[in-house]
């Protein structure tokens, strides 16, 4: 564990005010804050971030539903019920200690879509598994909210933020420790010396940005878990670190230096996160682990699970099986029974459009695009195989310059490493060394 008699690092003093960094002072000068925490029994945790989930009310299923999908941005969204059941029953079915909801549960913040997946929810907790959630960018207020019917569609209700919180109050509200007043965060006791702090950033006047107010309550909330000996686990929906070069707005949330600095000096073995729908691990200067698990409802439809134990923490991207559940259930949906080639060959197709549309009349076009289509899945699965990457159509792509070819440049700046997986320890000095 670093030197604590320094807390307050200078990001932290950057985010907050100069009341606020009087006020909490007190709170986060960690001299007094106990020695280490022992090592933790094993405790494994699913991580299931950007569900996006439409209510099958909500939808015909038309030709109009389709286009706004088929253009989007790869969601298997006309198939999120199925993800959402295979998600139960893989809960149901191997038990962890909780299941971890960090944001964008619903396609646009849907009040029937809310209250659906509550009840699928409910099952879960049922079956003896914690189930805890966050509101993403997309839950609350939205004004996006819609019923597909037919050649378009009409505003369907969405959720407030007190609404979010009585929809969901049985999955980590109810049994806190400690709740925000400013925000939706929240800590919960999720295992013996284990405690989640679970960090809103989207409820408040400044979406995408963590409140002053709600620093200086994490900050307490973590000297609180110095204090008792134990670790924490810490979870948003935004990250708290780039994980590519050429996306942070919007996806590092604003505040994002006053919690690193925070969690860096405290007993938080690491930061889960979503948003970004691809799946990569980052780490700060100081050897902190930020790790985002791709989108639920984009290929390869993984979930993120992490065991701790000891002083061990052990991360994996698993794909969820819901082909395994289209047969159990007796579907003849051919998407359904070969739902993970469905799935690539959607989010292939989504990127080939999206390249096709840049590059217009291009002679190259095609070809371009399909290199492109490749590289975009294995980087959102996080497996970036050097096999897929084609120098000569990087090069072809650069000449013409524009938005991809600045994006794929940031695809090769960050390297071709498998993303999927991660094993660290976070007693010690472990964090101190990058």
């Amino acid at each position: 564990m670093r030197d604590r008699s320094s807390i307050l690092a200078p990001a932290l003093f950057l985010a907050l005010s100069l009341a606020l960094i009087a006020a909490a002072f007190p709170l986060v000068s960690a001299g007094d804050a106990g020695p280490e925490p022992p090592g933790l029994e094993p405790v494994t945790l699913f991580i299931a971030p950007d569900l996006h989930y439409l209510s099958p009310s909500l939808t015909d299923g038309g030709a109009y539903f389709r286009s706004v999908t088929e253009n989007a941005d790869g969601k298997m969204t006309a198939y999120s019920a199925g993800l959402l059941e295979a998600l139960v029953r893989k809960a149901e079915a191997e038990r962890p200690d909780a299941l971890i909801l960090p944001g964008d549960l619903t396609f646009n913040g849907e009040e029937a879509s809310h209250r659906e997946l509550a009840a699928a929810l409910q099952r879960v907790e049922a079956a003896g598994v914690s189930v805890y959630v966050l509101p993403g960018n997309h839950d609350l207020d939205n004004p996006l909210a819609a019923v597909f019917s037919g050649g378009g569609s009409e505003p369907a209700g969405s959720v407030s933020a007190d609404g979010f919180r009585e929809i969901y109050s049985a999955f980590g509200y109810d049994g806190s420790t400690a709740r925000d007043g400013a925000s939706l965060s929240y800590c919960a006791q999720i295992a013996p010396g284990l405690r989640l702090l679970m960090i809103d950033a989207n409820s408040g006047l400044s979406p995408g940005s963590v409140p002053d107010s709600t620093l200086v309550w994490a900050a307490r909330q973590l000297r609180d878990a110095a204090e008792s000996g134990e670790w924490a686990v810490a979870v948003s929906h935004q990250s708290l670190i780039g994980h590519n070069g050429l996306l942070t707005d919007g996806y590092v949330m604003g505040g994002a230096g006053g919690l690193l600095a925070l969690y860096e000096d405290s007993n938080v073995i690491c930061s889960l996160s979503g948003h970004i729908h691809m799946q990569h691990i980052a780490r700060s200067e100081a050897g902190f682990y930020d790790i985002a698990t791709s989108s639920l409802a984009v290929s390869p439809n993984q979930i993120g699970v992490l065991r701790l134990s000891g002083y061990t923490a052990e991360y994996s991207a698993e794909p969820l099986d819901v082909s395994a559940w289209a047969r159990e259930s007796g579907s003849d949906d051919p998407a359904l029974l070969d739902f993970s080639a469905a799935s690539r060959e959607f989010f292939i197709e989504s990127s080939r459009r999206q390249a096709l549309a840049e590059l217009g009349d291009d002679k190259d076009a095609g070809e371009l695009a399909d290199f492109f289509a490749e590289v975009n899945a294995a980087y959102f699965a996080g497996r970036m195989d050097p096999a897929v990457w084609d120098a000569r159509l990087f090069g072809m792509w650069r000449e013409r310059g524009g938005f991809i070819a600045a994006y794929l440049g940031s695809i090769a700046d960050g390297g071709f490493s498998d993303q999927t997986s991660a094993r660290f320890e976070f007693g010690g000095e472990a964090h101190d060394a990058p």
